[in-house]
C-alpha cells in the first residue's frame, strides 16, 4: 500500500498533522527535557502524585511544552481547562475563575488552567489571574517561547515555578522521526517508506531542535513524493532539502534571544574568533537587527576590548556607522563586517576601560582635593590676582614637549589609573610612559 490509495478511514486519520498525531501521550513517551521530567525529578513526581503548583513552561518552539501540558491533562484528577491568550480576554478569564470556583464549592475538585502563549496576556489579563492563583482556585500552567522574565509580572512569576524547556538532541529528533516511520497507528508504518540516512540527518540538522518543524518536514517529503515501481516511497537527500528549504530563526528583537546573540557577537570579537563572529553577525543581520545597534555595539568595543592596543580600531567602527547611515542595508553589511573582523582581529587589551571605570571610582569614593593653583584656569581677569595658573610649565617650551610637573590633586598624588599591556600598540605607550616616569623620579631626585 501506498500513500495514495487510502482507504476513507486512513483519510481520515491523515487529515491531523504528523507532529500532532506523534504527540506523547505519557510521560513514558515523551522524548527529551530529561533535566525537568526524567526518573526522580521535582515535575515527574508532582506530576505521577498529581499534586502540582502553579508553573511556567518557557523555551523554544516544538520542545514540548504544549504536549507536556496535554499528558498533565489525562493525568490529573482535576479538572483541565485550556485557554489561548492570543484569543481570550479579560472577561473569558473571569467567566472562567467564576466556574472554577463553583466547582471548587460545590464538587471539591480542583481546576487546572493551560495557557499557551501567556507572553500575549498584557498586565491588566495577567493581574486577574493572580489573587486566584494566589487562593488556590487555579493552578495555573503557562507556557511562552519568551523570557518570563520580560514577559511576565513580577507578582505571578513569584507564585510560579519556572522550567525552562531546551532544544531537542538530534539524537531526540531523530528518534521522533524514526518513530513516525515505523508508528502503524499514528505514523506512517503502514506505508513502504525508505529514507536515506542523509536525508533524515539533514532534517534532524536543519529542524534546530525544533520537533514540529522536523516531523512537519518528514510528512511534507511522505505525502509528496510518488512510490516507484516497487511501490516504495523513496526520501533522497534533494527530497529532504525541498521539504525543509529553509530553518525558521528564532530572533526576537525585544526578547533575550536578541541579547544572548549580540553578547555571543561581543564575546567572540573579544576572544579574537574572527568565524564566530561572521556568523553571529550574519545571524542578526538575517534576522532583521537594526544595523545602527550592530555599529553602536561594535563602537563600544572598539574602546572596551581594544582600545590604545589599536587606536584605528575605533576609527574603523567609526567608518562602519558612517556607513550604514550613508549606503544602507544590505550594502552595509561588508563595512559591517569589515569592522567586525577588524576587531576580532586587533591586538585587545581592556587598559582603557578598567582605567577610566578605576578613575571614576576614586571620583566617587575618594575625597578628590583641589585642583592645584597652577592648572587652574588663568585666562579672565583677576584671575592672576588669585594665582591662578602661577608657576604652569608650558610642556612645548621643553626639550621632548615634556616637563615633570604635578596634574593631580595633592591627596591623588601618584594615583595610577591606566595600565597599558605589552600588547599592541600599547607596548609602545609603555615605553613612553616608562620614560615619563624616570623624568618625573629624577626630577623629584633633583628637588
Amino acid at each position: 500500500m501506498d500513500l495514495f490509495h487510502y482507504s476513507t478511514e486512513e483519510k481520515q486519520k491523515l487529515t491531523s498533522p504528523l507532529a500532532n498525531r506523534m504527540r506523547p501521550r505519557t510521560l513514558d513517551e515523551f522524548i527529551g527535557q530529561g533535566h525537568i521530567v526524567g526518573e526522580g525529578k521535582l515535575l515527574r513526581r508532582a506530576i505521577e502524585a498529581d499534586q502540582l503548583t502553579p508553573m511556567i513552561f518557557f523555551g523554544p518552539p516544538g520542545t514540548g511544552k504544549t504536549t507536556l501540558a496535554r499528558i498533565i491533562a489525562n493525568s490529573t484528577s482535576a479538572k483541565f481547562e485550556q485557554l489561548n491568550a492570543v484569543t481570550s480576554g479579560v472577561q473569558e478569564i473571569r467567566e472562567f475563575i467564576k466556574e472554577a470556583k463553583e466547582r471548587l464549592a460545590i464538587d471539591q475538585k480542583r481546576t487546572v488552567l493551560f495557557i499557551d502563549e501567556i507572553h500575549r496576556f498584557n498586565k491588566n489579563q495577567q493581574d486577574a489571574l493572580l489573587p486566584h492563583v494566589e487562593d488556590g482556585t487555579m493552578v495555573l500552567i503557562g507556557a511562552t517561547t519568551e523570557n518570563p522574565m520580560f514577559e511576565i509580572n513580577s507578582a505571578l512569576l513569584s507564585r510560579s515555578r519556572l522550567f525552562r524547556f531546551e532544544p531537542l538532541t538530534d539524537q531526540d529528533i531523530m528518534n521522533m522521526l524514526e518513530a513516525a516511520l515505523n508508528d502503524k497507528e499514528r505514523g506512517f508504518g503502514s506505508y513502504s517508506i525508505t529514507a536515506d540516512k542523509e536525508a533524515v540527518e539533514h532534517i534532524v540538522s536543519v529542524s534546530n531542535g525544533d520537533a514540529r518543524t522536523a516531523l512537519n518536514a518528514l510528512e511534507l517529503a511522505v505525502i509528496t513524493t510518488k512510490p516507484n515501481k516497487e511501490k516504495v516511497i523513496y526520501i533522497t537527500l534533494e527530497i529532504a532539502e525541498e521539504s525543509i528549504q529553509q530553518r525558521a530563526l528564532q530572533y526576537d528583537k525585544a526578547g533575550d534571544n536578541h541579547y544572548d546573540t549580540i553578547s555571543a557577537f561581543i564575546k567572540s570579537i573579544r576572544g579574537s574568533d574572527p568565524d564566530a563572529t561572521l556568523y553571529w553577525l550574519a545571524k542578526m543581520i538575517y534576522a532583521g537587527e537594526d544595523p545602527r545597534f550592530i555599529a553602536r555595539r561594535l563602537y563600544v568595543h572598539a574602546a572596551e576590548d581594544i582600545g590604545t592596543a589599536d587606536p584605528n580600531a575605533l576609527l574603523v567602527a567609526q567608518a562602519a556607522a558612517y556607513a550604514v547611515d550613508f549606503i544602507g542595508m544590505p550594502e552595509a553589511r561588508l563595512p559591517l563586517a569589515e569592522a567586525a573582523l577588524y576587531l576580532a582581529t586587533a591586538p585587545k587589551s581592556n587598559a582603557v576601560i578598567k582605567g577610566i571605570d578605576a578613575a571614576l571610582q576614586a571620583v566617587q569614593k575618594e575625597k578628590s582635593g583641589q585642583i592645584p593653583l597652577h592648572l587652574r584656569d588663568a585666562h579672565y581677569k583677576g584671575a592672576g590676582h588669585l594665582e591662578h595658573g602661577k608657576h604652569y610649565k608650558y610642556p612645548h617650551d621643553y626639550p621632548g614637549g615634556f616637563v615633570p610637573q604635578q596634574y593631580l590633586p595633592d591627596r591623588m598624588k601618584g594615583k595610577k589609573f591606566y595600565h597599558p599591556t605589552e600588547r599592541g600598540y600599547e607596548k609602545t605607550i609603555l615605553k613612553r610612559l616608562a620614560y615619563f616616569d624616570e623624568r618625573n623620579k629624577n626630577s623629584s631626585i633633583e628637588k
